[in-house]
């Protein structure tokens, strides 16, 4: 599958999201949720649904993409556990989650979907995880 000048972000994830760069296959999300730190890849391939629509190439460096973000994710959070899922049951653009999870956290151990509602990020606080990840994942 190759890149295509309509790909574009689908609406909801434009909506539940801050874009905060693009890596060389995918562009990096953080998720408007502070219950969480959540990133999310999202492959900049028109109508990927799947990790399979993805060729070869694509999907080896999808996995380089999600362990350089997970290892940042993980410097800057000093979290317990990463939960990495692809599932698209509600939006079909391919995406990837990528989550810090705590034993602490409202959700622990089990996964994180519909446990709380969102909770706003502190505008501050979302500016400053987004500019010490930016730095780690090499995007600034």
């Amino acid at each position: 599958m190759t890149s295509s000048a309509s790909w574009s972000l689908h609406e909801q994830l434009q909506q539940d999201t801050i874009d905060i760069g693009d890596l060389p296959l995918s562009r990096v999300l953080v998720v408007k949720d502070a219950h969480y730190p959540w990133l999310m890849l999202v492959p900049r391939r028109d109508k990927a649904v799947e990790i399979i629509d993805l060729d070869e190439v694509e999907q080896g460096q999808l996995m380089t993409e999600i362990n350089r973000v997970g290892r940042a994710l993980k410097e800057v959070t000093k979290c317990d556990k990463l939960n990495v899922a692809a599932l698209g049951n509600m939006v079909p653009q391919l995406h990837v989650h990528v989550i810090a999870r705590r034993k602490t956290d409202a959700a622990w151990p089990r996964p994180i979907w519909g446990v709380m509602p969102p909770l706003a990020h502190d505008a501050a606080e979302v500016q400053r995880f987004i500019s010490e990840l930016r730095r780690k994942i090499w995007l600034g």
